[in-house]
């Protein structure tokens, strides 16, 4: 289904905000990594030499097994219960089944704006350029986005996404693309802190180092969290309509966020 867009403008709660700044646009289209032909040679070169030294050698014994009947699960027959994901149990991972199961609830009291996958157009349309978007995120291979979105005491305004890529080299591409520009002065402008329990370089949290002001209401403060976890993308955006965040609240909804995937 389409999932709705989750970022309502402030503005409608009593007239008592200004619209939350546009998201960081991409920075471009991912470039393939060349792997150095000389590295290759090398290792194809020790590999020759070693089967040249072993080919005079004698056969070494190999040592008795420490377990000769090893034990194993005996293979059931399917019966009704029986299903596609049962059957490949053990080579499937969590994030191959339903990604909007992976996403965090609202806190109590909260007003859920949507929660369910949201297409990759009206995704691209939260972006400076929504055609140039649009056409990247095809060409790096986006597969799915799970969303949800949140009011709090008419004054907290959260996005959630889980953005899934067909494989890591999209999702880093994207994930490294969009913690560049939050430090720059258009946009958090501070370099932010990492999130705990993750590398810093895949996890990061920034609150906007000023507020948005304008003549006739309150002032608004964003914060951004980004992180990668294998070949997905979280991605939370956080309003306060009232220009105060607290650090701390970001990065323990981005490390809940995140221990979920």
């Amino acid at each position: 289904m389409e999932h709705a867009q989750t970022s309502p403008d402030p503005r409608d709660e009593g007239n008592t905000a200004q619209a939350p700044p546009a998201r960081p646009a991409r920075r471009g289209r991912r470039t393939a990594l060349l792997i150095a032909g000389a590295a290759a040679l090398g290792i194809l070169g020790g590999t020759v030499a070693g089967y040249a030294v072993q080919y005079h050698r004698p056969p070494t014994p190999l040592p008795p097994l420490a377990q000769l009947k090893l034990v194993t699960p005996k293979a059931l027959a399917p019966d009704a219960a029986t299903t596609r994901d049962s059957i490949n149990a053990n080579r499937r991972h969590k994030t191959d089944g339903d990604l909007t199961a992976l996403l965090v609830e609202a806190p109590a009291g909260a007003k859920v704006l949507g929660r369910g996958y949201e297409t990759l157009d009206v995704f691209s349309l939260q972006f400076e350029e929504p055609d140039k978007a649009l056409g990247g995120f095809a060409e790096d291979g986006v597969r799915r986005i799970a969303a949800t979105g949140w009011v709090q005491d008419d004054r907290v305004f959260v996005d959630i996404r889980l953005i899934q890529f067909r494989d890591r080299v999209g999702a880093d591409a994207y994930q490294q693309a969009q913690a560049s520009v939050m430090p720059t002065r258009e946009y958090a402008g501070n370099p932010g802190v990492p999130i705990p329990g993750a590398h810093a370089d895949l996890a990061h949290v920034w609150v906007n180092s000023r507020a948005e002001t304008e003549p006739g209401y309150h002032p608004v403060r964003g914060a951004r969290a980004v992180a990668r976890r294998g070949d997905i993308v979280m991605e939370i955006d956080y309003f306060d309509n009232r220009g105060r965040i607290a650090e701390g609240d970001v990065v323990d909804l981005a490390k809940r966020q995140l221990e979920r995937m």
